[in-house]
């Protein structure tokens, strides 16, 4: 910008707040350097249309109950002050609380603030502010911020500057001091406002507004990193007009309700009317995401076992954050739809059989390359093979059936792998996992019936009562009606002849003598004394008792259908490699999800500083091993560095850093100023080391005072 002047000055020019940053979009980055760019732009949108799903399907979350019961707690407290009897009038000089109970999952308590306050914005009442203790540092900065989210205004404090913020914002009220004074009179305004619009509709909710008025809810969003003398103080100065405003209080704790207890004293606790909510937690609410997004046969991208065993472990050694575990996930679709061309076949039956009949002569191929389908090919015939890996259209009607096939290996694997974990989790010990996404990891390794713990599990089950497995058959009964598979609905068949027959059993019949009362018990000689042959001879003798007792008739029906679920179980529940074309819809890279889940910032540095070429793709880096003349100061600073032990001597590190960067420059090596210190490669060393210094690599030491101490030992 050109600008004229009488004198020399400084002139600075704000930036346009017009002008917006270009952003990449999802579009170009998953086009950008995706393999086959024929079929990018329909991955593409098949992937947008499962992220909305899964986008659609988080939304509604899952404790919404206990916000319902927040909303209802509103209500009644507002209610409660019109009330003219004694209790309601004491109860109304406290504040009312709500103690929200939400667990250490903190990435998650954002999500369930926003929802908890549109749900109180669009039925309870419009004047909500939520805060947060990072923003609240002082008493006038926590009344500065409920001040300006309850109004909607700009409120300005003694100490900050006016004019700034007039420029920011029209609506400023100018020398307003941050008091509840002003709230009171602003709330008085607003509430006593009349309805506009014909004034027969609107007569009842008037009188409804003139009875009950609507609350001021503000919302604590974490409440152990508030100042408990802030807290204290914003707390007495709200006690003293709650006669003039109808305040309400939301605590968002995360540990225990005893910190009101540790953060408040009894004189500021006593004036507030505390009530407890517990949330989900968070292990309950991943629970339930997984039954939605990976347990569920309509989202066609799938996770292998060693992907959820990544996911899970983020989740339960790390953060707790179901919204974390979502992202991971969405990150796998994402990667999956852009690295792999055969995901085209990754959607619904009817679209995924059309887009076999558009496969590309290359896609053909990788189709040919999958290990799933080199096995199926193995199978075959000897003409079956050599049709299947030369003639295209066989091909493409093979996999069409192929395709058939893993949809409904889905729509049966998820109702039989509920009715196992239905049967076993309740068992003692949990041999196959309290949890079903401990199951499903099983299931996901290998042939589950080949489990020990499974073998183990069939045995506990064969000693449940009849009570116990009646109910537990019905529970299975109630989950194959929820399925329209043919063989599932075979199953149920089965399975509701095996209950009528379980509840047509007398109680009399259980208790019948068996043959084996009338069958001397060898037991008794074991009493008395005996030598090895004698004792072998009468443990033949039990053995071959028990064989020939007879089982009542509810052991035999309790075999019986012990028998049948684990036909279902081997006949659905099979790994889903062994399922040709599975690799079309499960993302297997566990090592691309854990290196962008799992952070590590020491190597991703090391990297950088050793190898500058990984990062900023200038060829003239591209050097291994060596300390490249034409790199950033601080990595030729940090290579230098690893030359040396554990004491650095500052003047022979400037001595070789400048000799390198003079070899840069392209200054003659016979010369006499060449390697010579000046003033400038003075300033850009000392700028690399105190940058090294701030990454953690050095530090000063007091044994020599021209030297520095390496901390840092080993490659990346």
């Amino acid at each position: 910008m050109a600008t004229s002047s009488v004198s020399k000055g400084c002139f600075v020019f704000k930036p346009s707040a017009k002008k917006k940053k270009k952003t990449l979009s999802l579009e170009s980055y998953f086009v950008q350097g995706c393999e086959d760019a024929e079929s990018s732009e329909i991955r593409f949108r098949l992937c947008q249309e499962l992220w909305d799903e899964i986008k659609t399907d988080t939304e509604v979350r899952t404790d919404v109950h206990v916000l319902l019961y927040l909303l209802d707690f509103t209500r009644k407290c507002s209610s409660t002050r019109q009330n003219s009897d004694w209790t309601s009038q004491m109860r109304a000089s406290e504040i009312p609380t709500a103690a929200l109970m939400l667990g250490v999952n903190v990435p998650d308590h954002d999500m369930t603030f926003q929802s908890l306050s549109d749900m109180l914005k669009q039925s309870v009442s419009p004047h909500v502010a939520s805060v947060q203790a990072k923003e609240c540092g002082a008493l006038k900065h926590l009344m500065k911020k409920v001040l300006e989210r309850l109004m909607d205004t700009v409120v300005v404090v003694d100490d900050e500057d006016e004019e700034e913020n007039v420029e920011t914002s029209p609506r400023v009220h100018r020398s307003m001091h941050c008091s509840l004074g002003i709230l009171c009179d602003w709330y008085t305004a607003r509430t006593k406002k009349s309805p506009t619009g014909t004034p027969g509709k609107k007569r009842s909710s008037q009188v409804r507004d003139e009875q009950q008025q609507p609350p001021v809810v503000i919302i604590f969003k974490d409440l152990e990193a508030f100042n408990p003398r802030v807290l204290q103080d914003f707390i007495l100065i709200c006690s003293q007009y709650i006669d003039r405003l109808p305040l309400t209080f939301i605590f968002g704790i995360a540990t225990s309700p005893s910190t009101i207890q540790h953060m408040l004293p009894h004189s500021v606790s006593s004036l507030l009317c505390i009530e407890l909510f517990q949330s989900l937690s968070c292990t309950q609410h991943l629970a339930t995401v997984i039954d939605k997004l990976i347990l569920a046969s309509r989202i066609h991208f799938k996770l292998n076992g060693k992907v959820m065993q990544v996911l899970i472990g983020v989740f339960l050694y790390h953060d707790f954050s179901v919204r974390n575990f979502i992202k991971g996930l969405q990150l796998a679709l994402l990667e999956h739809f852009h690295s792999q061309p055969l995901s085209v076949l990754c959607c619904k039956k009817k679209q995924a059989l059309f887009n076999v009949t558009q496969l590309s002569k290359p896609n053909l191929d990788r189709i040919r390359q999958l290990p799933s389908f080199k096995r199926y090919v193995e199978k075959q015939e000897a003409q079956e093979q050599v049709n299947l890996m030369t003639d295209d259209s066989h091909l493409k009607e093979v996999c069409q059936q192929l395709i058939k096939d893993l949809h409904k290996y889905h729509k049966n694997y998820y109702p039989i792998l509920r009715c196992l974990h239905t049967l076993t989790s309740s068992l003692p010990r949990y041999p196959l996992g309290k949890q079903i996404r401990e199951l499903y990891l099983i299931c996901l390794a290998k042939n589950v019936w080949e489990n020990e713990d499974y073998q183990s599990a069939m045995k506990l089950v064969k000693m449940l009562a009849k009570g116990e497995m009646v109910s537990l058959l019905q529970k299975c009964v109630e989950i194959l009606q929820l399925s329209k598979s043919k063989k599932m609905k075979n199953a149920l068949v089965q399975l509701e002849e095996l209950l009528a027959k379980f509840k047509q059993l007398d109680t009399a019949t259980e208790m019948t003598p068996t043959v084996e009362a009338s069958i001397p018990s060898p037991i008794k000689n074991l009493q008395k004394k005996t030598d090895l042959f004698q004792l072998q001879k009468t443990l033949l003798e039990m053995n071959e008792s028990r064989r020939a007792k007879r089982l009542s008739p509810f052991e035999n029906l309790r075999n019986e259908a012990l028998e049948f679920i684990d036909n279902l179980v081997k006949s659905h529940l099979s790994p889903p490699e062994s399922q040709p074309l599975y690799e079309v819809c499960y993302y297997s890279s566990s090592a691309t999800v854990r290196r962008h889940l799992n952070a590590t910032p020491r190597t991703s540095i090391q990297a950088a500083l050793s190898n500058p070429y990984y990062y900023l793709q200038v060829h003239l880096l591209h050097e291994d091993g060596t300390v490249s003349n034409t790199a950033p100061d601080i990595c030729i600073a940090y290579k230098l560095h690893l030359e040396c032990g554990r004491l650095i001597n500052l003047y022979d590190w400037l001595e070789a850093y400048s000799t390198v960067v003079s070899a840069a420059e392209g200054n003659d090596q016979d010369s006499e100023n060449f390697g010579k210190v000046d003033e400038v490669k003075h300033a850009r060393f000392i700028r690399a080391v105190s940058a090294l210094e701030f990454l953690g690599f050095i530090k000063s030491t007091k044994q020599k005072t021209d030297h520095v101490a390496r901390l840092t030992w080993g490659g990346c």
